[in-house]
């Protein structure tokens, strides 16, 4: 009798919170599968569909730089059952490069948790003569414009991170989106792009394959992970550091309980040992701040590709 009272009432926030999950929950992912984006959801949704007996799903929707996907989710019903996973760029540097955006990253979706960060690697193909940082500078030096550098879509954090190499190197290199990081990597692989500036858990396989050659990583420190791949900063641009991040974000409406609770068993699953020494081998980290902390990095970020895409005249429509 109470159930059936409940389908007469209808629908309330108050009672959906209570109830949350009791049907299958939805991970949009903006980009193509086998990228760092995907990767992350997977690993995330296997635990949450454990923790909360409901299928977790990953849905690829990519293009525009992950603003299909994220313009799925902001129109979507704000009750929990779809999420966003968001990489950095989304909601930091879109907004600055596309003249229109379909949706309005900071009234349209609310931050949860900063899932997982970290540094990104310089990969080239194998028949690509530099064998180091400085030796593809050069050879990019004494062919303007003529090496290209792949990345998952225009205004990705993948490609900001290649763009950031190539200012900073003074180099002039071609830009070359695709819809998704493991994508851009098989044409990489397959010599249609030069080079890549890619996060290192789309980039792993590949790299331990022989079918691309890492030169260089973006953090400050080598990584244990790839011990005799020199940083950027030491191998050729004194002070380069470049770092992105993975996100949980809901649809503006969603209720403050619902958030609470995907936050806080989202962050229990961050803390399973089993899933950090995966993002480990991924050469990133748990992060799992809180909805408040997240919005405040998402500012900070914002400001700041926003001089970055206006120094470098960059945009996408």
């Amino acid at each position: 009798m109470a159930a059936a009272c409940l389908g007469v009432a209808g629908y309330t926030p108050q009672v959906h919170a209570q109830a949350y999950p009791n049907k299958p929950v939805k991970l949009v992912v903006p980009f193509a599968a086998g990228g760092a984006t995907d990767i992350v959801a997977r690993l995330i949704a296997q635990k949450l569909t454990a923790a909360w007996g409901q299928s977790v799903l990953v849905e690829n929707r990519a293009g525009a730089g992950g603003n299909i996907g994220a313009d799925a989710v902001a129109k979507s019903a704000p009750d929990g059952y779809t999420i966003l996973v968001t990489s950095g760029s989304i909601v930091t540097v879109n907004p600055h490069m596309y003249a229109k955006m379909p949706f309005d990253a900071k009234k349209d979706l609310v931050p949860i948790t900063n899932l997982a960060s970290g540094p990104q690697v310089l990969v080239v193909n194998p028949s690509v003569p530099a064998k180091n940082v400085k030796e593809l500078i050069a050879l990019a030096k004494s062919k303007p414009g003529q090496l290209n550098f792949g990345s998952a879509g225009i205004g990705s954090q993948v490609h900001m991170a290649g763009e950031s190499f190539v200012y900073s190197a003074n180099i002039d290199a071609q830009h070359i989106p695709y819809k998704g990081e493991a994508v851009a990597y098989t044409d990489l692989a397959g010599g249609q792009v030069q080079f890549m500036v890619g996060n290192i858990a789309g980039a792993t396989a590949h790299i331990q394959a022989g079918r691309i050659r890492a030169i260089g990583v973006t953090s400050l420190k080598r990584l244990p992970q790839l011990p005799d791949v020199p940083t950027i900063a030491e191998a050729g641009i004194p002070g380069f550091e470049n770092v992105g991040w993975f996100g949980f974000m809901a649809p503006a409406g969603t209720p403050k309980a619902v958030i609470d609770k995907i936050h806080a068993d989202t962050v229990k699953v961050l803390a399973n040992q089993e899933v950090k020494d995966r993002l480990t081998q991924l050469s990133m980290v748990a992060v799992g701040n809180t909805p408040a902390d997240f919005t405040k990095e998402i500012a900070v970020e914002f400001d700041r590709w926003g001089k970055v895409v206006s120094a470098r005249k960059l945009t996408a429509n």
